[in-house]
């Protein structure tokens, strides 16, 4: 048993760890070939390359990618720990109590189908183009799929458990701290990478209004000039630092809640 339960560790290992890199490597094939058929469409992958070690030293509107990239990922942050402060928060809230799910809730259904980037027009009316209007757009953009998984997580849990809770003489505040909120935390962390993924997509639309700074303000400047290598540096930089955020957050996950591993 044990020879097949480590040979089968083994397998999973493999697969676990061959599998993306064999995709890379697919992906890197089928550019070469698709940039050496269309350069000028596609440039190759060392013209990216050098073009990444060119940006790293030479400034791009007086900012390296590292600069650019650090003002990108300030502002996801920023609008990330917002979010995941009050949209966990909201998410218990209107999954635990019922008059808040009745009042809240259908407000909240109203305003979940809105996609982040339609609200530009209106926060540029409002606040302009500054920098808070930026983390605000990202911030909406994060807060929504936080609240959704947080609220299914806690409607989730199993009545029995609560039950038995109160039979121990818990009362609600005991109930929702020991039981709910333990069983929900898988649901709750899924939300928290969606909250990520969607934080990047809306601070690149964001950065493309007029920033200065930030990864989004290169793709809008390579784009205008017609750079594409530019381009795809600033989403391989992107997708970099979101795939380590990515490996951050299961790390944490493991930690916090080690009976979902």
């Amino acid at each position: 048993m044990n020879q097949i339960s480590r040979k089968q560790k083994s397998i999973h290992n493999l697969l676990y760890w061959g599998l993306p890199i064999l995709a890379v490597l697919l992906i890197i094939v089928g550019w070469v070939s698709f940039s050496g058929v269309h350069p000028e469409l596609m440039p190759a992958p060392q013209e990216v390359g050098a073009r990444f070690v060119k940006t790293f030293t030479k400034p791009i509107a007086k900012v390296t990618l590292i600069g650019h990239a650090w003002a990108s990922l300030r502002r996801v942050l920023l609008a990330l720990l917002v979010a995941w402060a009050f949209g966990i928060l909201f998410g218990i809230l209107i999954g635990w109590n019922r008059k808040a799910r009745a009042f809240f809730g259908s407000i909240f259904e109203v305003i979940r189908p809105i996609p982040p980037i339609a609200w530009i027009p209106i926060i540029i009316m409002w606040f302009g183009i500054g920098e808070f209007p930026k983390v605000l757009l990202v911030f909406i953009g994060t807060f929504v799929p936080l609240v959704i998984n947080t609220s299914a997580g806690i409607e989730m849990v199993d009545r029995i458990n609560i039950h038995v809770g109160k039979i121990f003489g818990g009362n609600n505040r005991q109930i929702l701290k020991d039981i709910v909120i333990p069983t929900a935390l898988p649901s709750i962390f899924a939300g928290i990478r969606t909250s990520v993924s969607s934080g990047w997509t809306t601070v690149l639309a964001a950065e493309m209004l007029g920033a200065k700074e930030g990864l989004g303000s290169l793709v809008t400047r390579g784009w205008q000039g017609s750079d594409l290598a530019l381009v795809l540096v600033s989403v391989i930089t992107i997708a970099i630092i979101g795939a380590l955020l990515s490996v951050i957050l299961q790390k944490l996950e493991k930690v916090v809640c080690p009976w979902n591993n």
